[in-house]
């Protein structure tokens, strides 16, 4: 009996961590709030559209990425984006180089450091309407935040663009040539 206990007991730890893990990987995390959006396969491998460097409160180094439908209307100057365009920006702490720096006459080197996050933004017209045909996320550590308000706060700040630039398309990047 004694031995029949500890093994339930077992059991039960070793199901206790596979329900945290497998809660700790639900599809609904794996999605942004409001939009539903999700981090694209294999995005790291996309093509660079531009880089950006945000001063101020941020400070961070950026890299913007697109899936070969945006890289195209990108080339093509084509506004509206065509629904399928998907522009993802990693943002990496600014940081300077002591170890670059060695090499130079003066401190002049900055390197992208931690990371701080990955946004998605994805173009569907029909299921994004409300949001100008954008759907928003934001992921740190591959995982969607689940911050309603952030989420939220994406179509906010490119809506002020599109007061200063209607053909814009809400879309902050132009494509570096």
């Amino acid at each position: 009996m004694k031995r029949l206990s500890i093994c339930c007991f077992a059991l039960a730890i070793v199901s206790f961590g596979v329900s945290a893990v497998v809660a700790a990987q639900r599809p609904e995390d794996q999605r942004s709030p409001v939009y539903g959006v999700k981090l694209p396969k294999d995005y790291r491998d996309w093509t660079l559209i531009s880089v950006a460097h945000e001063a101020g409160r941020n400070n961070d180094i950026r890299a913007i990425l697109g899936n070969d439908i945006a890289v195209k209307a990108f080339r093509a100057g084509k506004r509206p984006f065509p629904d399928g365009s998907v522009i993802v920006r990693l943002a990496w702490q600014y940081q300077s180089s002591s170890r670059n720096d060695t090499v130079f006459p003066a401190p002049q080197s900055f390197i992208a450091g931690p990371p701080t996050n990955v946004q998605v933004s994805v173009k569907d017209s029909k299921r994004y309407a409300a949001s100008g045909g954008w759907g928003y996320g934001q992921f740190e550590n591959g995982m969607a935040n689940q911050d309603r308000m952030l989420t939220q706060s994406c179509f906010g700040c490119h809506v002020k663009l599109d007061a200063l630039e209607k053909n814009a398309d809400l879309v902050f990047t132009a494509y570096s040539q």
